[in-house]
């Protein structure tokens, strides 16, 4: 379940002649984050959280909190720097260096690298040309630990406030993390931040490392798309950053789970006849 709202509440109970005692509790939220489009593909903004209502296994839940797609964003790139990414590492970075301009001026990012382990490259900042810099010194090498390195930005970028999301680049099967693929999977759908794979190179003819890449994605409200050349990956950078710059994200307090069983979140709009809405369909409760 997704860790990265709280809510802090205070209560103060005084009694005669006693001193002031203080109580304070946490109620975890979970994020959960749409697109909506009408029935023409087009983009449906401008929506008020009282358009919104969530049910979380068949039990109408309250929206907590709110961000609009007009919000600020903060992005994280993960990428492959993997000795295997000789050749493709110049197309990458400068498609990453074209999203990066298509960010909005409040929008952050932080640029991460992964070979055999983590390499921050840039924390988060709005200083685009400070990233740009990162990502374009970067050097190809090593073998990868993708399952390790995304586990840990998910685990990072969860403290981040407001919307979140996570861009991961990859060009081959991973060969190097101590994390096993399904705890590592487990560990970045729980974060609740959407999670967009794209797919290049041997990892296209990997089908168990495509299933993984599907079920991170998807299982986190994203997608995972392929480039099967160079020359996609500025396209698909583009339509990333348009699904994120329109993403609502909304936050609950989820009812009390007596069991880990799956729970299904139902999302729905109000006032539109036809439209398709993207978002979550669940989660596994803690």
């Amino acid at each position: 379940m997704t860790k990265s709202l709280f809510l802090p509440m205070m209560l103060l109970a005084t009694a005669a002649g006693a001193q002031d005692v203080l109580f304070k509790t946490e109620s975890r939220l979970l994020e959960v984050y749409a697109t909506v489009q009408d029935q023409h593909g087009h983009y449906v903004d401008g929506l008020t959280k009282d358009r919104f209502a969530i049910i979380d296994d068949g039990q109408p839940q309250p929206i907590v909190a709110f961000e609009t797609e007009s919000s600020a964003l903060s992005c994280a790139l993960l990428l492959d720097t993997t000795g295997s990414m000789q050749k493709a590492l110049p197309s990458v970075k400068n498609a990453v260096v074209t999203f990066l301009n298509g960010l909005r001026p409040a929008d952050a990012a932080a640029a991460y690298g992964f070979s055999v382990s983590l390499n921050l490259l840039q924390d988060f900042t709005l200083d685009r040309e400070a990233l740009k810099r990162a990502i374009l010194r970067t050097r190809a090498g090593g073998s990868t630990a993708l399952f390790d390195a995304l586990a840990q930005v998910a685990h990072d970028v969860s403290s981040r406030p407001g919307k979140k999301v996570i861009v991961v680049f990859t060009d081959g099967g991973d060969n190097a993390s101590v994390l096993q693929a399904a705890g590592a999977t487990m560990r970045a759908r729980k974060s609740g931040i959407p999670i967009y794979a794209i797919a290049e190179g041997d990892a296209l003819k990997s089908p168990e490392l495509m299933k993984l890449l599907k079920t991170i994605a998807q299982g986190s409200g994203a997608e995972v798309y392929e480039a099967k050349h160079l020359s996609d990956i500025d396209g698909i950078l583009q339509e990333i950053l348009s699904n994120v710059e329109h993403t609502y994200m909304l936050a609950y307090k989820p009812p009390a789970a007596q069991n880990s069983n799956w729970r299904e979140i139902r999302l729905s709009v109000e006032g539109l006849k036809k439209y398709r809405l993207h978002a979550k369909e669940g989660y596994f409760p803690e």
